[in-house]
């Protein structure tokens, strides 16, 4: 009887850290190949996805490096127009993307290559909302955005008819454990329930 109840406990544990183990594989090939393909200033437009706004309307560090990669892009490819894109979180005093478009003016990026998008509060409405603000028939972007949040996008913005490119922004260490794990439930998430 011992013998049986220890398999009936066994087994379980068994499939659980298989089922673990397999969803952990395959969801950092998922974070790996959100990487490519790299940007290369083909696309007209880039959108720009946006983090958390701390008190007095500074950026986080994931939304700091989310600006610099854009910042940097978009001063290499004159030509792109950029979308800064995100709402107001009800921790946040200011809509993210107004904090986004104020970084890029500060730093030179001239008002009418701006573009905003304020209303969404997440991934999904980021790529929908900007949608609706571009003109119709562009059917290829480019996504900047934390490199760990690059898959999920690409995935989502595909669902709306996009091909896309990428610029990844680096991920801030002191909370790259949590968002990387965060985002390998989102990414099983995504595909289930596809938002």
């Amino acid at each position: 009887m011992k013998k049986k109840m220890r398999w009936i406990v066994l087994i379980p544990l068994v499939i659980i850290a298989t089922g673990g183990f397999s969803a952990w594989i395959v969801t950092t090939k998922w974070l790996e190949e959100g990487l490519e393909p790299k940007a290369n200033g083909s696309n007209e437009y880039a959108i720009v996805l946006g983090a958390k706004v701390n008190k007095g309307n500074v950026p986080s560090l994931s939304l700091q490096y989310r600006l610099e990669a854009a910042l940097a892009y978009a001063v290499e490819n004159p030509h792109v127009k950029l979308v800064v894109s995100g709402g107001q979180g009800p921790d946040e005093d200011i809509e993210e993307a107004l904090v986004m478009k104020n970084f890029l003016l500060d730093n030179g990026i001239a008002e009418e290559r701006i573009i905003v998008e304020s209303r969404s509060t997440s991934t999904y409405e980021n790529l929908l909302f900007s949608q609706e603000l571009l003109p119709d028939g562009v059917d290829s972007v480019t996504i900047i955005t934390s490199d760990y949040h690059l898959h999920r996008a690409k995935k989502l913005a595909l669902k709306l008819g996009w091909d896309t490119d990428v610029v990844a922004a680096e991920t801030p260490e002191v909370v790259a454990g949590k968002v990387r794990l965060r985002e390998r439930a989102a990414l099983l998430k995504t595909y289930i329930v596809g938002k």
